[in-house]
């Protein structure tokens, strides 16, 4: 029998992850000891990029604003400018640091659209490559990931890193 080991997800289906009082990106964005402040990419003074922690591909991360805002329409410009530059700087560093051959970038408004977290929007990005989904994911509703979350923080925090220095 073989096995698909992904011991992340324990927190997620024992429902640990639903026992977090507050906001997963407020979390994210705020102190350093907070234990999801290891997923952090990259913090500006208005938005941070974070990794999903429940990825659909290795790279699949998020840009949210610090503040606990439910839609683009509540942002002030300065954080739509910086939301977007993040998300721009995210597509130079997935590229680089995977070489995909597409990159879904997606906002979800709404639990109707396929928000998960309906009260703080986020932008995805998911890198793909032609032929990332395979029998497991169609057959067995089952992702294979070859990397831990962790070692995708390692291979992409110095990218942010260098080029937020560079335009920050």
């Amino acid at each position: 029998m073989e096995r698909l080991w992904s011991p992340w997800r324990f927190a997620y289906v024992t429902g640990a992850v639903g026992s977090v009082p507050d906001c997963i990106f407020c979390g994210s964005a705020g102190s350093a000891d907070d234990p999801r402040a290891a997923l952090v990419l990259v913090r500006g003074l208005l938005s941070h990029v974070v990794l999903n922690l429940y990825p659909y591909n290795n790279g699949h991360l998020m840009v949210a604003p610090n503040r606990h805002v439910a839609s683009l329409a509540g942002a002030t410009a300065d954080e739509l400018w910086e939301m977007m530059r993040f998300t721009r700087d995210a597509e130079v560093a997935l590229t680089e640091a995977y070489q995909p051959q597409g990159i879904n970038v997606g906002i979800n408004i709404g639990r109707p659209a396929g928000a998960g977290i309906v009260d703080h929007v986020h932008i995805h990005l998911v890198p793909r490559w032609a032929g990332d989904t395979s029998f497991i994911s169609v057959i067995g509703d089952t992702r294979v990931l070859p990397e831990t979350i962790a070692d995708t923080a390692k291979r992409l925090r110095p990218i942010f890193e260098r080029l937020y220095k560079t335009n920050p």
